[in-house]
């Protein structure tokens, strides 16, 4: 951890606080021509904040550093409250978090910051855009409707029994989501061999022909995604899911596991994999990010781990408050 955190700290380029979405391994810096990410920034930041609260010493400190410097006001666009969404040398800044995704971190991170933050009404600046797939309760819905846009900040923030100051429930709206993937999934099961109540979980993966980020159910804020379902299932769907449906993710996992021989290998899944192509196609890629959410969730299904060190944090504490987010009062039952 400490040699992460050094490296990160020192030996990583970065502007402003903020990370590359890709950066060469052997020499630290820029690679592919990538932008500047503030998500990415901001999920390196929670798995710093999670090391420091669970070794303490050396390691808390560095991560406090590696948070501190982080300006997050310079990647404020103050005409409309929201954050951009990529920076590059080349161009500047480009788009904005302006629909619901994965980006909840980061309005809890950059108001909480002590040396640069902004306000935690930025909590409220996107569009919440609601839909009923017909068998849930209204939820609000991500732009792709890619499963991982609700799992990767409740990898860290325990937002169970939790409100914002809008009412909105978002564990809740993550288990709404999750089953309406998995209902996509049997409804599709259909048209594709692959897909199935046991076979499920559609979010950002290898596919036969290369990666997408667009694989997802609806609804979405873009179209109707039935157009990009092509049969391509990744465990990491479902996997990421296990604390919102633990039954449905923990049936697909033993599935896949008894099923898919060719789908298991040295790092446990492999990416994905499509039987409704010819000759069937398994990746033979592992993830990072895809992988990364797979355990974080497990752990936080097994113990909590994950949540209980993350959400002990002084400034995730101090964010939350800040954005509005409080505890559901409940009323004793009176016998």
């Amino acid at each position: 951890a400490l040699s992460t955190l050094k490296t990160l700290l020192y030996q990583i380029e970065q502007v402003n606080g903020f990370f590359y979405h890709f950066m060469d391994l052997r020499t630290g810096k820029r690679a592919l021509k990538s932008e500047i990410s503030i998500i990415d920034t901001a999920i390196a930041i929670c798995g710093a904040i999670t090391a420091g609260e669970y070794f303490g010493q050396g390691v808390k400190e560095l991560a406090e550093i590696l948070y501190r410097r982080v300006q997050w006001g310079w990647y404020r666009d103050p005409r409309s409250n929201q954050f951009y969404m990529s920076y590059t040398p080349e161009r500047g800044f480009s788009g904005w978090w302006d629909f619901y995704a994965e980006q909840l971190i980061m309005y809890i991170l950059g108001a909480a910051s002590p040396t640069d933050s902004v306000e935690g009404d930025m909590f409220y600046s996107f569009v919440r855009q609601y839909n009923c797939d017909g068998h849930h309760s209204n939820f609000i819905y991500s732009w792709y409707g890619s499963l991982f846009t609700y799992q990767f900040s409740h990898a860290w923030l325990d937002m169970r029994n939790k409100l914002d100051r809008e009412g909105v429930d978002w564990w809740k709206n993550s288990v709404a989501a999750s089953e309406s993937n998995h209902r996509f999934c049997v409804e599709q099961g259909e048209k594709f061999k692959g897909l199935g109540p046991f076979s499920w979980g559609l979010t950002a993966c290898d596919g036969p022909w290369g990666y997408n980020g667009r694989y997802g159910a609806a609804p979405s804020g873009l179209y109707n995604n039935e157009h990009v379902v092509d049969g391509t299932v990744p465990p990491c769907g479902a996997a990421g899911s296990i604390v919102f449906v633990p039954q449905k993710s923990l049936s697909a996992l033993q599935y896949y596991y008894e099923q898919y021989p060719n789908l298991w290998g040295k790092y446990g899944f492999m990416d994905a994999f499509n039987i409704d192509v010819s000759p069937n196609w398994f990746s033979r890629d592992v993830i990072g990010i895809n992988k990364g959410i797979t355990l974080l969730m497990i752990e936080n299904y097994r113990t909590g781990l994950v949540w209980r060190y993350f959400m002990k944090n002084r400034y995730v504490q101090r964010g939350l408050k800040k954005v509005g987010v409080v505890e559901i009062v409940r009323e004793p039952i009176i016998a």
